[in-house]
């Protein structure tokens, strides 16, 4: 088995659209925009992926209903070298203890996953998290400056790390590592990173971009600068 075979790394994503992606941005975006927006923050997240080497990339991706295949053609053209995988469960957490104890399954020795919306992430954080697990980590964190966090990996499953823990609040992290704790499992933190969740967010995104390289979320990039160069002014 190839060092790729062995390491698998997951992204969560749903089709983006108007009125259901990134409503906590609208306004000042208007539910287009922030609809567009997710796509530009989905596709550099997709190319951070490319950029991690000895890894094998799927979308565990959020179907629009039961039967419903636009989401998966959705997906399908958008990264067609990447493996898609619905997600399945009753709430987020049940969604992503499936989709890591799916890959775990069938063979990969370290599995993470990571959100969709963080395009400036160093790749190097995400390289430190297979390293992480292959060095002794049972379980490894990027943690969040909301108090959650960007990326979960796993060498097995760990079902109450993540079907015990009540998602989207601003607990999640320490909530997950007392329960890691508890299970006696040695956890490894990588550099803490941000989410583009909130008008606070895309500011200090719009900010970081101004004073970065131009390889940096270029499709995020280029939105920004098209769209919403005045989101201060009407914040």
């Amino acid at each position: 088995m190839t060092v790729a075979a062995r390491n698998a790394l997951l992204v969560v994503a749903k089709r983006p659209a108007a009125g259901r992606t990134k409503t906590r941005l609208t306004p000042p975006l208007s539910p287009e925009q922030a609809a567009a927006l997710y796509e530009c923050l989905l596709r550099d997240t997709l190319d951070l992926i490319r950029r991690v080497p000895d890894v094998y990339p799927a979308i565990a991706f959020l179907p629009d209903a039961p039967q419903d295949g636009r989401a998966r053609d959705y997906f399908a053209a958008l990264a067609p070298d990447f493996e898609l995988l619905p997600q399945e469960g009753a709430d987020l957490g049940a969604r992503l203890d499936n989709v890591l104890s799916h890959y775990l399954a069938r063979g990969y020795e370290r599995v993470a996953v990571m959100n969709s919306d963080g395009p400036t992430l160093p790749v190097a954080s995400l390289t430190a998290a297979f390293e992480e697990l292959e060095n002794g980590a049972d379980v490894v964190l990027g943690p969040a400056d909301d108090g959650g966090y960007y990326l979960i990996g796993l060498k097995r499953p760990a079902p109450r790390l993540l079907r015990e823990v009540r998602m989207s609040t601003p607990t999640v992290l320490a909530d997950t590592l007392a329960l890691a704790a508890e299970e006696g499992l040695r956890v490894a933190l990588l550099p803490i990173w941000y989410d583009i969740d909130d008008v606070a967010a895309l500011e200090r995104l719009q900010t970081e971009l101004m004073n970065a390289g131009d390889g940096v979320a270029p499709r995020t990039r280029a939105f920004l600068a098209r769209e919403t160069s005045n989101v201060r002014s009407e914040t």
